[in-house]
């Protein structure tokens, strides 16, 4: 028989997370998560998802009606769109400039469609120019790209790919889970076709669901691909003319009808994480989308000033670096492991590894969401100095933290 004397009640330590997320959730996103729970269609529950849908369409500064949320994490969102979009035997194009660009190819082929890349180094991004020759030489049905790939800590100018994929005929899809409210985003003007995100990065949420939204054409595509399932087909219900969407919990199509006036009952919302959902837009709102972008670039500079006046080298090119996260090349003769050990053990604070060719190299460190505050950014500075000179790299002692000063005291 199961002792349950080993199972107590949940109790996690409390961390400080400046790592690529999660962060630490925003306490009135939290406290708007212990709601109590309504019935999905629930005259005031069906009002949320209204709210929500209006909510997010500001932050996404788009117009587009299908401005919803999916429940699953940030990659739930991506491969909705995907499966959704993607016919088997598609061409899609993917840049590919970190892990993420790669995440995309990896779902595109599980979609079977046909893959194309065109690769940057880890530590750089794309000229648009580079993308539209490959657009005009692959002709894709699809051009999947990373905005922010936190893998690399760079941002992908995205202001003129929409115009080009529009210009040759192409869907733009565009995961900006990393970037969205601490980097300018602007679907409507930069006429992206699809976009999805997630909480838990700048929007200062829990991971759990993804904000996405579509614009006419992208949904024009899904619904030509209309199947309606079985048990809750009525009469006069027709399918699409087009291939149908090989996933059910995924079918962007019925999830536009569960989110719309006629409220099929297409899954049970995650009740809780809408309430996150809605709270984390409302909160963003509320300071200003411009000011949250702004409060990012605050923080991240100051990080960025700090760590270069410890004598510490920063990974790719800066001047494409995301506000939110900075790379930290480990320094010769220090472990990886034994400071993100030191940091996390003795500060509580939790810093990033890195993934494939920065392996062991390059430590992530994001000033992002709730944490994308001077006293975080200062608190991580201090600690991740006395841990470097506890483990042999010396720095000018305070340096750092006098680099950050300076920048707060000038913004």
């Amino acid at each position: 028989m199961l002792d349950l004397d080993k199972y107590d009640q949940i109790n996690p330590p409390m961390r400080l997370l400046m790592g690529p997320g999660p962060i630490n959730a925003d306490p009135r996103v939290t406290r708007a998560m212990a709601a109590p729970l309504i019935g999905q269609f629930d005259p005031v529950m069906t009002d949320y998802m209204n709210q929500t849908m209006a909510l997010y369409r500001d932050i996404f500064k788009t117009t587009n009606e299908q401005t919803f949320v999916i429940d699953g994490t940030a990659r739930a969102g991506i491969e909705a769109v995907l499966i959704s979009t993607i016919r088997p035997g598609d061409r899609v194009l993917v840049p590919v400039f970190g892990r993420f660009g790669l995440l995309l190819c990896e779902i595109a082929h599980r979609c079977r469609a046909q893959v194309h890349t065109i690769e940057v180094p880890w530590g750089e991004v794309f000229d648009p120019n580079v993308i539209e020759d490959a657009i005009k030489k692959v002709k894709p049905r699809l051009l999947l790209c990373v905005q922010g790939d936190t893998s690399t800590t760079l941002l992908q100018p995205l202001d003129k790919i929409g115009e080009i994929c529009r210009r040759h005929g192409v869907l733009s899809y565009v995961d900006a889970t990393a970037s969205i409210v601490g980097n300018t985003l602007e679907v409507d003007k930069w006429q992206l076709d699809g976009v999805s995100v997630s909480l838990q990065k700048c929007l200062s949420g829990p991971p759990g669901v993804a904000p996405l939204t579509l614009s006419p054409a992208m949904v024009d595509v899904i619904q030509a691909r209309k199947c309606v399932e079985l048990g809750i087909r009525a009469e006069g219900d027709t399918s699409g003319n087009d291939e149908i969407i090989y996933s059910n919990y995924f079918d962007i199509d019925m999830i536009i009808r569960y989110w719309g006036s006629e409220r099929i009952n297409h899954h049970t919302e995650a009740t809780s994480m809408l309430y996150a959902a809605r709270e984390c837009a409302r909160i963003v709102l509320q300071e200003g989308l411009d000011n949250v972008i702004e409060r990012h670039r605050i923080n991240g500079e100051a990080m960025v000033a700090g760590l270069q006046a410890m004598g510490l080298k920063l990974f790719g090119d800066l001047k494409y670096k995301m506000n939110n996260v900075v790379g930290v090349m480990r320094p010769e003769n220090i472990d990886d492991q034994q400071v993100r050990n030191l940091m996390l053990n003795d500060f509580g604070i939790e810093i990033g590894a890195s993934f494939g060719p920065l392996k062991g190299n390059v430590w992530r460190i994001g000033t992002m969401g709730y944490n994308a505050r001077k006293q975080c950014v200062l608190q991580t500075l201090t600690a991740f100095e006395a841990v470097l000179n506890r483990l042999g790299f010396k720095t000018i002692q305070g340096a750092g933290l006098q680099a950050a000063w300076n920048i707060y005291q000038n913004s």
